[in-house]
């Protein structure tokens, strides 16, 4: 590694569906400094005028050298992270945004996967930190996640992997976006868990009366935040539902550490606040389903460490890697 490049910040950039977040991070992964802009998430153009913005805001209120910018976005790229193929929130559809990007910022750049940012800011400054091989998982909306082994990133094959949520756990079970049905992320993840709740609510209305109430009797406006929050607050039921995702959780790492027998295994994304709520659970599954129980150890399974700003951090330092290294991570 380059010592120059090593010791200087970088900027991150994490492109959600409403903002574009971004921040200069330092080698010890301290963000030193932040800002932000709106998403327009319709047209590419303006998207891009945000991240321009929000890069040309933080490089001028620093003042000093940068290693280069690096770009987590949501969505699937290809596997040198050139191309965004797909972007489910926002206008990218086969979309060369490194060489778009490149032509406006004029400095080194990474580009990849969101959660391949986080999962590289969890390995290296937080929860996965050394690990020979880690699986990091992302519980939101959906479930995604990234994968690194002997100090790399991995991408692979085609740039998709880590699309963890696409598992079919129970056949011809729910319709996932995707167009599958049974996928783990129809199991446990935040829109599950309020699916779930959705249909007990719909079967037996007395049983979750408490939950009806939080949202004045308006079924569709119970979501997982809701449920989450009831748990919290004491609400049987939705301690018990919350039990029920964290086992399916539990029941997709002990798939996963089938096939890539993991070190340790992060939880990120917004259900991992909740911790032990869900880890719990999930590790009691993980027990009792993992392939070889008995005679094997199983992965650790641990809480993320660095909560939303794990994305703009790992971006940072990847192209921070990147330009040090001589070659794309």
């Amino acid at each position: 590694m380059s010592p120059d490049a090593a010791q200087l910040p970088a900027l991150g950039i994490d492109i959600g569906g409403t903002k574009v977040a971004g921040g200069v991070v330092a080698p010890d992964g301290a963000i030193l400094d932040t800002a932000r802009r709106a998403t327009p998430g319709k047209s590419v153009s303006k998207t891009e005028d945000s991240i321009a913005a929000v890069v040309d805001e933080l490089a001028e209120r620093h003042g000093g050298p940068l290693v280069g910018v690096g770009v987590g976005a949501a969505g699937w790229f290809d596997r040198t992270g050139d191309t965004v193929l797909f972007s489910p929130h926002l206008a990218w559809r086969n979309q060369e945004l490194r060489r778009d990007l490149g032509r406006r910022l004029h400095r080194p750049l990474w580009v990849g996967n969101d959660a391949d940012a986080a999962a590289w800011a969890e390995y290296r400054y937080g929860a996965g930190r050394g690990a020979s091989l880690m699986v990091m998982i992302t519980l939101g909306t959906g479930i995604g996640g990234g994968l690194v082994i002997d100090g790399r990133l991995q991408r692979g094959a085609h740039g998709v992997v880590g699309e963890w949520g696409h598992m079919r756990v129970v056949p011809d079970g729910r319709l996932c976006a995707c167009g599958n049905r049974g996928c783990w992320e129809q199991y446990a993840s935040g829109n599950a868990l309020g699916q779930t709740a959705r249909d007990v609510a719909t079967k037996s209305p007395a049983a979750a009366a408490s939950l009806l109430d939080r949202v004045g009797g308006d079924l569709g406006r119970i979501t997982g935040e809701v449920v989450a929050k009831a748990a919290a607050e004491g609400d049987p039921l939705a301690d018990e539902l919350l039990h029920e995702v964290g086992s399916w959780l539990g029941q997709g790492i002990a798939d996963i550490s089938a096939i890539l027998d993991p070190e340790v295994v992060v939880i990120g994304g917004g259900l991992s606040v909740l911790g032990e709520t869900v880890l719990g659970p999930a590790r009691e599954r993980l027990e009792r389903a993992l392939p070889g129980r008995g005679f094997r150890p199983g992965p650790r399974v641990v809480a993320a460490e660095l909560g939303a700003q794990a994305g703009l951090v790992g971006a940072a330092d990847l192209v921070r890697c990147a330009v040090s290294d001589g070659e794309q991570q």
